[in-house]
């Protein structure tokens, strides 16, 4: 099962064509969508929830079409946004029953049971008295997830989840996403952190200006990049010499000098060494050499 996006279009009442003709098929296991911020990511993810109806275009998922069977697509969803809130007056326990509930989780025994168990997945069960609005951001996250996880879905949607945690919370949410990912889920990580995509997909697409202009894995893109990084040590001069006519993906201060890394065909007039590639460094010669969009500021 999967899901599959035909021919998608989202139009605004003003205007806007925030998505241009979509075309996507998205398998089970973790899925990334990256792109900047106004790619049109949070679009596709609210039509894909049934929060927004496109303009045109077939969405189908797990088998079910999400224009005419909406009430069972949000059965088979979870969803997590990227302003997700809490009801201040919840307690953590208190606030993932009402979610539970809310999932058609009507049974009590088997509800407390399933928020017992959930909060010891994510790692909350010893904060469960406490009020959800007091938690810290990567705790909040982490309920965030448990109420998308709460009534097992077979697809989950996550947008923008990392964005404000500190490392270690984002490396600890994305390990529970990548182990909830192994039990025949799909789970979608729209994000515009290229770290989240490189260390928990298989497969992506990068969403720009509205349009899908990559599909493969992290891997595929990377290879586009081999040979295409290059590592100079400069001093103030060159660097701003440098800066002007290439992106620079990293700087270090090295005395009165700087190591840095660029991306480019090849670097011309100075002495610069071949460096080992990565996904962020994939991802900026595409969005440079494919979609020409890169600028120095």
């Amino acid at each position: 099962m999967s899901i599959t996006i035909k021919n998608l279009n989202k139009i605004y009442p003003n205007g806007h064509h925030a998505l241009k003709d979509i075309n996507l098929v998205i398998p089970p296991g973790m899925f990334g969508l990256l792109g900047p911020n106004g790619a049109g990511k949070s679009t596709l993810m609210r039509i894909l929830v049934a929060l927004m109806e496109p303009t045109s275009g077939e969405i189908d998922v797990y088998g079910y079409d999400i224009l005419k069977q909406r009430k069972e697509v949000r059965r088979v969803l979870g969803y997590l946004p990227q302003d997700f809130r809490f009801f201040a007056k919840y307690k953590v326990y208190e606030f993932l029953d009402y979610a539970a509930r809310l999932s058609g989780m009507n049974n009590t025994r088997q509800r407390k049971d399933a928020v017992d168990k959930m909060l010891e997945e994510v790692g909350l069960f010893d904060v469960r008295e406490r009020y959800a609005s007091k938690l810290s951001g990567g705790m909040k996250r982490r309920l965030g997830i448990a109420q998308a996880l709460i009534h097992n879905p077979k697809v989950i949607i996550v947008d923008e989840p990392t964005t404000g945690l500190d490392p270690e919370e984002r490396i600890r949410f994305r390990n529970l996403l990548s182990e909830v990912s192994a039990h025949d889920v799909t789970i979608i990580l729209s994000t515009h952190i290229v770290g989240d995509i490189s260390s928990t997909c298989k497969d992506m697409a990068l969403l720009n200006k509205g349009q899908i202009s990559f599909v493969g894995s992290p891997e595929d893109m990377l290879k586009m990049t081999e040979g295409k990084v290059w590592r100079l040590r400069v001093n103030n001069e060159q660097y701003r010499d440098i800066n002007e006519k290439y992106p620079v993906i990293s700087t270090i201060p090295m005395g009165l000098d700087w190591e840095i890394q660029v991306v480019a065909d090849q670097i011309e007039g100075y002495d610069a060494e071949p460096f080992p590639p990565n996904l962020e460094h994939a991802y900026v010669y595409y969005m440079e050499h494919h979609l020409d969009l890169w600028t120095n500021d």
